[in-house]
């Protein structure tokens, strides 16, 4: 089992950056695969970015590679999201999740644990 809390969200304009921040529970947190999805309002959960346990092997989505970087530090439980160059497309609640697995997929359906979310918003 792994709690996931995120945090690091808010209002930010058009070309700024954020860096958001998901603190896991447990003491396997190195062997899980951590990615972050994200949903805006009155569109479906889709995939944002995504780190192998071995820290190795991204894989990003295509509206947000070279703006975002996902990173982990597995001595603070941490997986992190920084966000540049943001639009405001890119608004939206931001999820954390994570799978016993090597490679991180695309899929929800992969991932056993989410957090709560956290909200972004970019203005224009």
């Amino acid at each position: 089992q792994v709690q996931l809390v995120e945090s690091g969200g808010g209002l930010v304009q058009a070309g700024g950056s954020l860096r958001l921040s998901c603190a896991a529970s447990g003491r396997t947190f190195s062997r899980y695969t951590m990615a972050w999805f994200r949903q805006a309002p009155g569109k479906e959960r889709e995939f944002v970015a995504g780190l192998s346990w071995s820290g190795d092997g991204t894989n990003y989505a295509d509206s947000v590679k070279g703006r975002f970087t996902i990173s982990r530090e597995n001595a603070k439980n941490t997986v992190y999201l920084q966000m540049n160059s943001l639009k405001p497309e890119d608004t939206a609640v931001y999820y954390c999740a994570a799978d016993f697995a090597i490679i991180a997929g695309q899929s929800q359906g992969q991932y056993d644990y989410w957090g709560q979310g956290t909200q972004v918003t970019v203005s224009s």
